[in-house]
């Protein structure tokens, strides 16, 4: 019997666009013998719609026409059973109900893989792929897994952070960091994935104009220095909390600089499309394996594997780095929980394709579901009874 397989994608996000092309690209090389392959697509405004159109990129140019050749639908969980219900109801009451087995979420960004999707599947008890809410949301936050990973003795570059309520007094974010850093500083939305308000300040006009822009996509932001002589280096991870395991390392071309969302997704351009649609980050200029000594590439490959086991990842992530060429150091940049095409390019250099990276993925998921199951999380009390009988204050929490 196939397991049904819910690929969801889109959702709230500065990153709904990138996480379309990475979800279509996912499902073309799911094996189909093995799934029954349900795509659900969420909307900017958080509405799940499925239907076999959702498959079809050039689709998606016009989002409302799409809309109407697809059923909205909403997860409902009926006697410890997952459905997938049309929201609804059709002639006569009847609405389409669809099993499902495990959800494979493929979205990119705040308010999808910050924890918010796997929150809401956690409350349905449904088993889903990657990351769990914990680590799915500690790795979107900059400033904090920079936190945690610091205090395990991984490389990370040292950051200021300010918040919103502190853009009205912008003198003394200018002046703080001035008194941290030399210039150039990068400036960061503290949870946003995709280069996505990212800037690079040489000076304080600079600076102060990619605070501004910080501010526009996110509540905080980070200052951190400029590497010098830049190279990036990234590198994936496969597993969970028993074992993990490391990709090939590649470097992106011209990765001197701070590779923008147009580098990353829209740099293919004219020969960047397969199938109607681009190959998102696989279409991104790329050295596999990265031109790298094999002393460095073992150092970030085990550094990677540590990192992924502090952050409680699971699945498939992206860890990317920053090199300094000239002093050979290299510090932990950030963690990609669903990173663009899953990273799928940086495993078949190492002897798995994509279909069997797919398939590792869902087998993790399931195992993680099990381990759950086995795991009380509620007990029988006389608690209700004992408000009943008049007693309530002495059961009150203290």
């Amino acid at each position: 019997m196939k397991i049904s397989l819910a690929v969801l994608f889109g959702g709230n996000s500065v990153e709904h666009e990138v996480s379309i092309i990475s979800a279509l690209q996912a499902i073309r090389s799911l094996n189909r013998e093995k799934y029954e392959i349900i795509p659900v697509y969420i909307t900017k405004t958080s509405e799940f719609y499925t239907g076999e159109r959702l498959l079809d990129i050039k689709a998606y140019t016009n989002i409302p026409l799409l809309l109407k050749e697809c059923r909205r639908v909403t997860f409902l969980n009926r006697s410890g059973r997952t459905l997938l219900i049309d929201d609804e109801t059709k002639l006569f009451g009847k609405r389409n109900e669809l099993p499902v087995d495990i959800a494979f979420p493929i979205v990119h960004g705040t308010n999808v893989e910050d924890g918010t999707i796997e929150g809401f599947l956690n409350q349905l008890h449904l088993p889903y792929v990657g990351c769990d809410i914990m680590s799915s949301a500690l790795c979107m936050d900059k400033y904090y897994s920079k936190m945690v990973l610091k205090a395990s003795g991984i490389p990370v570059l040292d950051c200021v952070q300010f918040s919103a309520s502190e853009q009205l007094d912008t003198e003394r974010l200018l002046n703080e960091t001035e008194a941290h850093f030399p210039y150039p500083v990068i400036v960061k939305p503290v949870n946003l994935g995709s280069s996505v308000g990212i800037t690079k300040a040489d000076d304080r006009e600079a600076l102060a104009e990619a605070i501004r822009t910080a501010f526009t996509y996110a509540d905080r932001l980070i200052v951190e220095p400029a590497v010098q002589h830049l190279k990036e280096i990234n590198c994936s991870v496969l597993g969970d909390s028993d074992a993990a395991e490391a990709s090939e390392c590649e470097s992106p071309v011209n990765s001197d600089k701070i590779l923008s969302y147009e580098d990353k997704y829209m740099s293919g351009g004219k020969s960047g499309k397969t199938g109607g649609g681009s190959k998102g980050m696989a279409d991104l200029q790329r050295e596999i394996p990265a031109k790298i000594s094999d002393e460095l590439r073992t150092a970030i490959r085990e550094t990677s594997v540590r990192a992924f086991k502090v952050l409680g990842c699971g699945g498939v992530v992206r860890i990317d780095y920053l090199l300094d060429t000239e002093s050979g150091k290299f510090w932990l940049n950030e963690v990609n929980t669903i990173p663009g095409s899953l990273s799928f390019y940086l495993w078949k250099p190492v002897g798995t394709d994509y279909p069997e990276l797919l398939d590792k993925m869902i087998a993790l998921a399931l195992k993680r579901k099990r381990r759950s199951d086995e795991t009380v999380f509620s007990f029988d009390t006389n608690l209700l009874a004992t408000f009943a009988e008049g007693n309530g204050a002495k059961g009150a929490k203290r």
